[in-house]
């Protein structure tokens, strides 16, 4: 009821404006393998990334940055394959693959006491340091 209840006010708060129904698919897990096509849109929709001239796109110094770092998002996340992208004045569309297979230097396997050998893994984007040579040893102070 409680969940009932923010909603509602939240629908009070913005008038409904901002309110849309999800086109996620209920009992996918987005966070598994799979294939995306995703849709990144600026700010109040404004037009900085560039403009179209000729049915070509120009990109403005701003849509190169958004371009070089989207573009460095696959070279440092080993899990993420570039299929295809398109850059528009004020949105960008991508196919994305999420491949956690090829995610692994960011797992390692833990073998200390109370862990019972658990799966250790980065939360969200971050990646975590390379696993310890001696990660049973951890404990113990270096010389």
């Amino acid at each position: 009821m409680q969940l009932k209840r923010s909603i509602g006010s939240i629908m009070i708060k913005f008038r409904g404006k901002y309110r849309i129904e999800s086109n996620r698919l209920q009992s996918w897990d987005y966070a598994g393998n799979g294939s995306y096509f995703i849709t990144l849109v600026t700010n109040n929709r404004k037009c900085n990334l560039g403009h179209i001239e000729n049915e070509k796109m120009i990109l403005s110094d701003f849509g190169k940055i958004v371009e070089s770092e989207w573009l460095k998002s696959f070279e440092i996340r080993n899990e993420l394959i570039l299929d295809e992208y398109i850059i528009m004045p004020n949105h960008l569309h991508a196919i994305v693959i999420l491949d956690k297979t090829k995610n692994d230097h960011n797992r390692y396997t833990a073998n200390m006491d109370g862990f019972g050998g658990a799966v250790v893994e980065a939360h969200g984007r971050a990646p975590l340091p390379s696993a310890p040579s001696t990660i049973a040893n951890a404990d113990q102070p270096s010389a």
